[in-house]
């Protein structure tokens, strides 16, 4: 077998192997729907993402807070891509307040790396 003939194999191997390593990364988003006890979307509410951790002293968690207003579909997406890094097991949980006027909500997302992340929280009269 010539040498030629054993060069291409291996070279092509190589940037095989170099291609699938440079997977570009999926943004890692959380949407948040409003909706109103009729199920109804809401319009213009606040939406604050923020975790709530048990034991305050361990990290500070304050840069993943993160707030909007939710569009006439009831939804606002607020995007992680940029804190998650590759390789890393895991993200965030986070807690969701919504109001809007005398309406208010809670709930709580689980954000996945590289996924688009959903979750709704219904919105009543606070008693």
């Amino acid at each position: 077998m010539s040498r030629k003939a054993l060069i291409v194999p291996v070279v092509l191997t190589v940037l095989g192997a170099g291609l699938g390593s440079c997977n570009k990364e999926k943004d890692t988003k959380a949407t948040v729907t409003v909706l109103d006890s009729a199920g109804a979307a809401v319009n213009g509410a606040y939406v604050k993402l923020y975790a709530d951790p048990v034991d305050p002293l361990q990290a500070d968690f304050t840069r993943l807070t993160k707030e909007g207003t939710t569009g006439s579909d009831g939804k606002v997406i607020f995007d992680y891509s940029e804190f998650y890094k590759r390789g890393q097991a895991g993200f965030a949980v986070l807690d969701i307040l919504a109001t809007k006027d005398s309406l208010s909500g809670e709930g709580i997302i689980r954000i996945e790396e590289e996924q688009d992340n959903e979750e709704t929280v219904v919105v009543k009269v606070a008693l």
